[in-house]
Formats: C-alpha cells, sequence, structure tokens
C-alpha cells in the first residue's frame, strides 16, 4: 500500500517531492479569479511613504498589504 502525501510526515514529503516524477502537475491548471479590484493610484508626500515602508517591512509585509490592512483597521474602528 501506498503512502498518499497527505498522510506523510515533513520528511517524507520532502523525499517523495524530490522526485522529478512526483512533481508533475495532477490535472488541469486551476485559474482564480483576482483577489482584488481594479488599482487606486494614491500618493504620499516622501517622508510618509518612508514611514509606511519602515513600518511594513518591520511587519514583514508588503507596502500594499500594509496600507490594506490600515484601510481595513480604521474602517473598523474609525470614529467616522
Amino acid at each position: 500500500m501506498t503512502t498518499s502525501p497527505q498522510d506523510m510526515t515533513p520528511d517524507q514529503e520532502y523525499e517523495y517531492y524530490s522526485h522529478p516524477e512526483n512533481q508533475e502537475p495532477a490535472g488541469p491548471p486551476v485559474r482564480r479569479r483576482p483577489r482584488y479590484g481594479a488599482p487606486v493610484p494614491v500618493r504620499f508626500p516622501a517622508e510618509l511613504l518612508a514611514r509606511v515602508r519602515e513600518e511594513a517591512a518591520k511587519d514583514d509585509r508588503s507596502v500594499s498589504s500594509w496600507i490594506r490592512r490600515a484601510v481595513e483597521h480604521e474602517l473598523d474602528h474609525g470614529t467616522g
């Protein structure tokens, strides 16, 4: 009986996928719908953008991801 990849330990899975014959895609490709809508151009003063970049780097996030999270937080917790 062969163990399926779902039942393997991480070491067994690593060994299994280290062989090229086990790296072939199974089935047709799956096209996912885009998660986000159209880009929204937003401009920031240089000093503010530098601070955003620093904070995003601290959180190990992209600038876009950091800004999305900040906007979501403001919408959820804002006083408006």
